[in-house]
């Protein structure tokens, strides 16, 4: 792969996920103190996520797959996205920035399938390529953090200011737009070729489902992500409930730990295999959730810290790991149908039921000034823990799966939120 090449795929991958981590993490917060939203309006709003996820696959597999340059439809998504967002930073109420938002997420989802198509078909070798790409948009995500606290967005009294981060990433939206149409040509892989319903959504993979230890990891996939609907919705807001200072970039170290386990992956995935890797990411989820519950801002802030650089376990372990475990199960024909259909269901399913859950829980535990944090992190800590150790009794795995190249390209390029 040529130099030019190079800094463009990591221009566009730094670029796609500096503007969603620009105002996804910070969202809770500025919706609960600056539009005084409830815990289930700001649920809500995250569970936009969920549904873009679910219409992206129509928009990939049905559009870009078949008709258009994958580049020219990221452009236009990015120059549409950039005026949606800038118009987020002007609404006053949760009544005129729900239709927005979700209007947003179903243009913005598909992106992270386009980006990825884009760079695997510039690639050699993908499996060693890649992972040097893709490691930009943790990287953009992490700056998108640090930005924001640079600029006092996020302190304590001045959450409204908040609103200036659509600002911020609708700028970088117009500009990945306009930078787009400059990457090199992906011309659709799929055209003239029929596709149906069925292969758009992966449901010709739900034959891996007649396996039992499968089926218990697919249904394990769905439960634990409720529990984790509480952490992508919430976090920011509990922090800067407990005193945090400069939230948005303390969460970012949750990505830092991302990309030290994502190095370590090939290792231990060898010496541990798929059931406890698995597990240990599960229960990494508990553990969190507790350290959030009885941690504080005083003499416990250490908690607080541990339970955010617990993220690279929680998330590498489980959807890294099920990525791969899925990769070598599935047939050569039905890789990629799998992949679709294990992401419909964690950030599809899972995170569309942990939404609607979390939030009458917020709600349920609201004091006169804050939040109950306690009583409410205790819920998907306990959630997690029963998840993980049904998954423990009941989980056989059939066979030692090894690491091959090709996984590790599948489990990189399936990965869509960090």
């Amino acid at each position: 792969m040529k130099g030019t090449t190079r800094i463009q795929l990591s221009v566009m991958m730094f670029l796609n996920f500096f503007i969603w981590g620009g105002w996804f993490v910070t969202l809770g917060t500025y919706l609960g103190k600056a539009l005084q939203s409830s815990g289930t309006q700001i649920s809500l709003a995250y569970l936009t996520q969920s549904i873009g996820a679910i219409i992206a696959p129509f928009i990939i597999g049905l559009i870009a797959d078949r008709f258009f340059p994958a580049q020219k439809i990221l452009a236009l998504l990015h120059i549409a996205g950039a005026i949606i967002l800038w118009n987020a930073s002007r609404v006053g109420d949760f009544g005129s920035f729900f239709p927005t938002i979700l209007i947003y997420m179903i243009v913005y989802m598909p992106t992270l399938a386009l980006v990825n198509s884009i760079s695997f078909r510039q690639m050699q070798t993908p499996s060693k390529d890649f992972p040097l790409i893709r490691v930009l948009g943790t990287i953009g995500w992490i700056v998108a953090g640090f930005a924001i606290s640079f600029f006092g967005w996020d302190e304590q009294g001045k959450e409204i200011l908040l609103g200036n981060t659509f600002k911020m990433v609708a700028v970088a939206s117009l500009l990945l737009g306009i930078f787009s149409f400059t990457l090199p040509n992906t011309p659709p892989a799929k055209k003239g070729q029929k596709t149906s319903v069925a292969e758009v959504l992966g449901l010709d993979a739900l034959r891996l489902l007649k396996k039992r230890s499968y089926l218990l990891f697919f249904v394990a996939s769905i439960a634990i992500c409720i529990p984790l609907a509480f952490y992508y919705n919430f976090t920011n807001l509990f922090l800067n409930e407990k005193g945090m200072q400069k939230t948005a970039s303390i969460q970012s170290l949750g990505q830092v730990s991302e990309i030290l386990f994502m190095v370590l992956m090939p290792f231990l995935f060898i010496r541990l295999g798929v059931k406890k890797m698995l597990a240990i990411g599960m229960f990494a989820w508990a553990l969190r959730y507790v350290l959030f519950a009885y941690g504080n801002i005083d003499a416990s802030y250490w908690m607080l810290i541990t339970g955010i650089v617990l993220h690279g376990i929680c998330y590498d372990f489980f959807f890294v790991t099920g990525q791969i475990y899925t990769d070598n199960l599935a047939g050569e024909r039905f890789k990629s149908a799998a992949q679709g259909l294990i992401t419909l269901a964690t950030y599809g399913v899972g995170m569309l039921i942990g939404s609607l859950v979390s939030g009458p829980i917020i709600d349920a535990y609201k004091t006169t000034d804050n939040h109950d944090w306690k009583s409410i992190w205790l819920i998907p800590a306990a959630i997690s823990l029963i998840v993980v150790l049904l998954f423990l009794i009941m989980f056989r795995e059939e066979k030692k799966l090894k690491l091959s190249e090709e996984s590790t390209e599948k489990s990189y390029s399936a990965s869509p939120i960090t």
